[in-house]
């Protein structure tokens, strides 16, 4: 039994923005059954750790979190769910540590197969709380992603259709499904009386949302109509679920930021086939003429994968030109993962790591001069900007609705205060700026 008046709970989260958000809504679920949450990296009583399986990276990360726990909380009980509980399972009850193994399909439901908060105690082999299928059904979420952050994460659809031949997350995370919306506007209204002014609405296919006939523009016109909150962010966004409607009303909606994150992964047609995205390198260009067209000063960011199977220096040549000839404030940059049970696996013309390495350094350059050139347009221009708790070096740091990143001298700034500035110059890939009116007054944050 534990010590502590309430026992702790650490939470860490390895993996996308989706997988963030599920980690604060266990934290709430948490909380109520009467764990006392703590930051990852200290002293607990139980560690729940959300795992990716998107790269074989994430995979050890997962497995070296739980050492790193237990070496300064033996007795913590561990408890393991998302991606990689649902696809590794087997390798995962080899590990040791594990109390506590829950699969997808129960996933948020967690906290229901914990043991009693006062007999946490370490098992000899771990519970096994998983199926390998996943409900298609529309859900609902137990709780609230209150978040450390000023933007709150929103859960608002899960699972994917489309079978990218690279990707686990059709059997990590099932079939695409879509959450009530009177479930996401009760979450919502929880997170804006809680003082959260941005809403950044995830998922792993969101422009796929579809509950009741409700698609994500009704989704977005039911946010906008919750008074405290002033931004909504949309998250990765795949191309060929762009709507025209959608950038219409992001070119004209007060609340709807004018960012795009949409991944290309490569602009070489014979590699967009063989990973089976659904698009053409000039079907693409085509999506960013009409959102460039509907939407003025549009942020737009991409992922680009590098050393998929059989690309080879022509194919990444015309990645690299698409990304310099087309207006991407930013990219990611991914290295090809073989993952067990995907298709690519069963590709040859494997790319030497070497090669990997090189052609994701002449993408990360390239991305550092895009994220340059757009800050740049907008020395002497005048931006509103959300700031967070983050301060470095005296500058407390904040971002537009487009997705620049701005810092202003930390002279009373409050953070969760939405303030004009003026952009005054550039370090690194963040903009420079001085206040341009008085202090607003913040709202409380929970």
């Amino acid at each position: 039994m534990t010590s502590f008046p309430r026992p702790r709970a650490s939470l860490h989260t390895l993996g996308c923005r989706l997988s963030q958000a599920e980690t604060s809504i266990l934290a709430d679920s948490l909380r109520r059954k009467g764990y006392q949450v703590v930051p990852f990296g200290g002293e607990t009583d139980l560690l729940v750790l959300n795992t990716c399986s998107v790269t074989e990276n994430a995979e050890r990360d997962c497995r070296y979190a739980i050492r790193k726990t237990l070496r300064h909380s033996p007795g913590a009980f561990v408890a393991v769910t998302g991606c990689y509980a649902q696809t590794g399972v087997d390798q995962l009850r080899a590990v040791a540590g594990i109390d506590l193994l829950v699969g997808t399909q129960y996933k948020m439901r967690l906290p229901d197969y914990l043991p009693e908060p006062n007999v946490l105690r370490k098992r000899p082999a771990p519970e096994v709380v998983h199926t390998r299928s996943i409900d298609r059904e529309d859900f609902t979420l137990p709780g609230t992603a209150y978040a450390d952050s000023t933007r709150a994460l929103l859960k608002i659809q899960d699972g994917c259709n489309f079978m990218c031949t690279f990707c686990l997350i059709p059997f990590a995370r099932g079939r695409e499904r879509s959450r009530a919306l009177p479930d996401l506007l009760r979450e919502a209204s929880e997170l804006a009386a809680a003082g959260y002014r941005e809403l950044v609405l995830t998922g792993v296919n969101i422009g796929q949302y579809d509950f009741d006939g409700s698609g994500l523009v009704d989704v977005i016109r039911r946010l906008e109509e919750i008074p405290e909150i002033e931004r909504i962010r949309i998250s990765s966004i795949e191309p060929t679920t762009i709507a025209d409607d959608l950038l219409a009303y992001m070119g004209a909606s007060p609340k709807l930021c004018r960012y795009l994150h949409i991944p290309i992964q490569s602009a070489d047609n014979a590699i967009l086939a063989a990973m089976n995205r659904r698009y053409t390198a000039d079907e693409y260009h085509r999506v960013i003429e009409r959102a460039e067209a509907a939407i003025p000063e549009l942020g737009l960011g991409t992922d680009v994968m590098v050393g998929f199977p059989g690309e080879d220096d022509a194919a990444f040549a015309r990645t690299l030109a698409f990304v310099e000839e087309h207006p991407f404030s930013y990219c990611h940059v991914f290295s090809y993962s073989e993952r067990p049970g995907t298709a690519a696996q069963k590709l040859s013309e494997k790319v030497p790591p070497a090669c990997i390495a090189q052609r994701s350094r002449l993408l990360a350059r390239l991305s550092n001069r895009k994220a340059a050139a757009f800050h740049q347009r907008y020395i002497g221009k005048t931006v509103s900007a959300l700031f967070e708790k983050t301060v470095k070096e005296g500058r407390r740091h904040g971002t537009t609705g487009n997705f620049l990143r701005v810092a202003v001298p930390d002279d009373g700034v409050v953070a969760n205060t939405i303030r004009n500035v003026v952009i005054t110059g550039l370090s690194g890939e963040t903009a420079l700026a001085e206040l341009t009116i008085p202090q607003a007054a913040p709202l409380a944050m929970a």
